[in-house]
């Protein structure tokens, strides 16, 4: 397909590189204006939920679980350092 484009593009090199760039910046403005915003309500992409609904632990909350800043020490990191870093085992 991409060779038959090229083969009907006129105007020899620079001409083809010229039309390439057109009918890319034609399809993208296309997909841009008109295919994404019209697709945009059947895909859910921007419904991201981040908190409590779904059963998450507010135990390493620096805001605690009524949104208020949770007392911490200075240098305290608020958050386990050690959930995603677990022992190693014997293999």
């Amino acid at each position: 397909m991409y060779a038959w484009i090229w083969r009907k593009l006129p105007y020899g090199t620079s001409g083809k590189i010229a039309g390439s760039l057109l009918i890319t910046g034609v399809l993208v403005a296309v997909l841009w204006f008109a295919v994404f915003p019209w697709v945009e309500p059947i895909v859910f992409s921007d419904e991201v939920q981040v908190g409590d609904d779904y059963g998450t632990s507010t135990q390493n909350d620096p805001l605690g679980g009524d949104g208020t800043p949770a007392p911490t020490d200075e240098h305290a990191i608020p958050y386990d350092t050690q959930s995603n870093n677990p022992e190693p085992t014997a293999s």
